[in-house]
């Protein structure tokens, strides 16, 4: 197991390294980051254009200025910002916990989500909750992530309107100033990410569930689960020992695999709601053509990928352990 995990690890590094390459590629060649210096009116000494020419790279090759910013990354040095008092790498950290306590806690709840849901829509098939839970389900998945988080927004404006006080949060992962005491700003914080959970929570449980329940219903007709059940085995011991955990397989690649989108998504949720996170800094990026800070974001988010995949090939070996790595 160690030496499959370990050998995953090496493969992807360069896939990592291809995909921040043409990355970079794309950003060095889709403009200029000094044309705000160059529009200037009046326009700017001849001296600082050369200087912040310089400061930024832009004076050497495309080659010379990858590998040098990989050299970089080594050393904790993520490379030179179009905005001047902007460390990358400090600010792409503390963006980063920003993001990560959203997509973790909705992952969380969409995977509970979908287990019980998908579950019980296996097992009471084409009844009447059978039928409610798919409609649900396609439901969601029918919905863009930015639509919903509008919805949800408005919806939660509409409510501290009605009872004129502010119970939702709509604005900020964090109040502004913050709340004094340690209790009252961990319960601000959860409430800033209620709405965001949510709108990123349920869109990527209603594809999981329906993942689940196909699952559900092959496992329950397999040979083994007969054969279970014929021993005289509980219902509960049968779902639960022998067919969710099979069931369990599929739904691991599928989570595994949706990580990038449910990232993607969290760009997009963010901005809804105007958090500070990794979906902020990746538009300040773009917005600012600042190709070192967007290769830096991809740089991360494929690391959070690639450990998420590790994660659950690793996990096949413990729900079957029928699974073996040579």
């Amino acid at each position: 197991m160690l030496a499959f995990a370990v050998r995953r690890i090496l493969i992807s590094i360069p896939i990592l390294l291809l995909a921040s390459f043409i990355v970079f590629a794309l950003g060095v060649s889709s403009g200029n980051p000094l044309a705000p210096l160059l529009e200037k009116n009046p326009p700017a000494p001849p001296n600082v254009i050369a200087a912040e020419t310089a400061r930024l790279h832009l004076d050497q090759p495309l080659i010379p200025r990858y590998f040098s910013w990989l050299g970089g990354l080594l050393h904790g040095d993520f490379g030179p910002s179009v905005i001047s008092t902007q460390n990358i790498g400090a600010e792409l950290g503390t963006r980063f916990w920003v993001t990560i306590r959203l997509i973790a806690l909705a992952m969380v709840i969409a995977l509970i989500l979908a287990v019980v849901v998908g579950v019980l829509s296996a097992v009471k098939q084409y009844t009447a909750t059978d039928y409610t839970t798919t409609f649900l389900g396609f439901l969601f998945l029918a919905m863009p992530s930015f639509w919903l988080a509008i919805l949800l927004k408005q919806g939660g404006i509409e409510f501290n309107k009605a009872v004129d006080a502010q119970v939702i949060y709509t604005i900020g992962a964090t109040s502004i100033p913050p709340p004094a005491g340690t209790g009252a700003k961990i319960v601000d914080v959860l409430g800033h990410m209620v709405l965001p959970t949510i709108a990123l929570a349920l869109i990527s449980y209603a594809s999981w569930s329906r993942f689940t329940r196909a699952s559900m219903l092959e496992v329950m007709n397999s040979d083994y689960v007969r054969l279970a059940r014929s021993k005289g085995l509980s219902r509960r011991t049968v779902m639960v020992k022998h067919a969710l955990r099979t069931a369990l397989i599929p739904l691991t690649t599928v989570t595994a695999l949706d990580i990038a989108s449910i990232i993607g998504g969290a760009v997009v949720t963010e901005t809804v709601f105007q958090w500070k996170g990794m979906g902020d800094f990746l538009l300040n990026a773009i917005r600012t053509e600042d190709v070192y800070a967007a290769s830096s974001w991809l740089l991360l988010t494929g690391v959070i990928v690639v450990l998420f995949n590790l994660i659950a090939d690793l996990l096949y070996g413990v729900l079957d352990p029928r699974i073996r790595y040579a």
